[in-house]
């Protein structure tokens, strides 16, 4: 079990510290998102995004100020940034705000939350190696068998059976 499973918070914050925030609980699940939506938009090969109730981030200090971003899908895609340096600390696909993906790149210790599972690899560089590891897919995967059932459950909760 890791430390976040076990109850430590993880906190975040823009890169000029405007904004600074806490996940009061685990991710349900974290995704590496290789698309070209992800890469554009933030600059590089692929993006580490995890999921989690907006309920379980805390604001401890400054508000992030949502920008809606145009994408392949013609989806909405609302990115939550700093609005001093403009840091994506995260989004909400779909305008579901009960959910959020939560760039795991701005957390203080990005490395205690790994990603879970690599989708869109159909559009991953070819420079990059997956590890072999972790699941991937060249779009995306049946959560029923790939999530944790507490995950599902959480993710029932807040948005139902859709």
């Amino acid at each position: 079990m890791s430390e976040v499973e076990r109850g430590r918070d993880l906190k975040g914050s823009c890169a000029c510290g405007a904004v600074r925030y806490r996940l009061t609980r685990a991710p349900m699940f974290v995704h590496c998102c290789h698309c070209r939506d992800c890469q554009r938009q933030t600059g590089s090969a692929f993006v580490v995004n995890a999921l989690i109730e907006t309920a379980c981030i805390e604001l401890i200090e400054g508000e992030p100020v949502a920008t809606n971003m145009p994408t392949d899908s013609g989806r909405p895609h609302d990115v939550y940034r700093c609005s001093s340096c403009q840091t994506a600390l995260w989004s909400d696909y779909g305008r579901r705000p009960a959910l959020r993906f939560v760039r795991v790149g701005t957390l203080d210790e990005p490395e205690a939350v790994p990603p879970d599972v690599h989708i869109f690899t159909r559009s991953k560089l070819p420079w990059f190696s997956l590890p072999e590891r972790t699941p991937a897919y060249d779009v995306y995967y049946d959560m029923q068998s790939l999530w944790p059932s507490a995950s599902l459950e959480r993710r029932r909760a807040i948005l139902g059976s859709g």
